[in-house]
């Protein structure tokens, strides 16, 4: 009797498992087809010479070779590197500052917050175009306040001296998701330690240097991973800005950064194995700064509950 209980058991396990791979298999088979045979042969193809309108030829590392000796290779992983390190901690301080402003319990708050947020919700092409506009050097509308007041009006897209800055700056402008989640990481904060540092005569700048910035070093952590790999990915701004000046690069190839190279070696020279050999060379130099971030993250990232 026992014998057959458990038998039966194992039945139903063994259905209720049937069960979800057939539920699952549509991701399943969608990760398979679209992601992991992708992944694969794109590094076949880095290993070959392909053009898509030929059979693949095996030249082993020959496109590696190439590649690190390529000037425009050295010239979009600085641009590139130059967006990374001059935007993402500017971006991410600037988020903090207005989810610190957007947390203070003034009327109207919803609203604040809601106007915020709204630039996020504009398509990057749409807002690239706006942007567009707005750093003209001739009747734009920054150089139109900066005449105002007497301040430099700059040729911003088409000095290569002024082209990431202009990119930098429209960035400030989509920090509304990291605002956000920065909002609602400071309303997690125990009000008890705020208390507990009024009692002991804290001021405003030393709470936040060790209550707020320690409690919400987790949402920082997680921006700097994403700001990482999204700066490293920089496409459509760079693009549409480039295309103003009628390049692909921008003057002097000033924005000419390492997606948009990759994409005009495989859309416009149509070197799918040297573009598939970019690929992978990001691919390693992201994972190795994720891993970097990670390993240094343990100095200054606290979880609650951790002694």
């Amino acid at each position: 009797m026992a014998k057959g209980k458990i038998i039966g058991v194992k039945q139903r396990e063994r259905r209720n498992i049937i069960h979800g791979f057939l539920f699952a298999s549509p991701w399943i088979i969608g990760f398979l087809v679209f992601s992991l045979y992708p992944i694969f042969m794109s590094f076949y193809y880095s290993l070959t010479d392909y053009n898509l309108f030929s059979s693949p030829n095996w030249i082993g590392l020959e496109n590696y070779k190439e590649l690190f000796q390529d000037t425009k290779f050295y010239l979009s992983l600085y641009n590139t590197l130059y967006i990374t390190i001059f935007g993402l901690i500017p971006h991410l301080a600037f988020a903090l500052l207005m989810a610190l402003i957007l947390n203070m319990n003034v009327k109207g708050q919803s609203l604040y917050r809601t106007i915020y947020f709204l630039p996020t919700l504009v398509p990057a092409v749409a807002g690239s175009l706006l942007w567009l506009w707005l750093f003209n050097a001739q009747y734009g509308l920054i150089n139109e306040l900066l005449g105002y007041v007497g301040l430099v009006q700059p040729s911003w897209l088409m000095d290569p001296k002024w082209t990431k800055t202009a990119i930098i700056i429209m960035g400030f402008w989509g920090t509304g998701t990291t605002t956000v989640m920065y909002l609602a990481a400071l309303q997690d904060v125990p009000k008890i330690y705020y208390e507990a540092a009024d009692m002991d005569g804290a001021n405003f700048f030393q709470k936040f240097r060790h209550i707020t910035l320690p409690a919400i070093s987790p949402v920082t952590l997680f921006h700097v991973i994403m700001g990482l790999i999204g700066s490293f990915q920089f496409f459509t701004q760079g693009l549409i800005f480039a295309e103003a000046s009628q390049s692909v690069g921008g003057p002097e190839n000033s924005m000419l950064f390492y997606a948009i190279y990759l994409y005009q070696v495989a859309f416009s020279f149509l070197k799918m194995g040297y573009a598939s050999a970019m690929a992978w060379v990001l691919f390693i130099i992201v994972l190795v700064l994720t891993i970097i971030v990670f390993k240094t993250s343990a100095k200054w990232v606290y979880y609650g509950g951790e002694k």
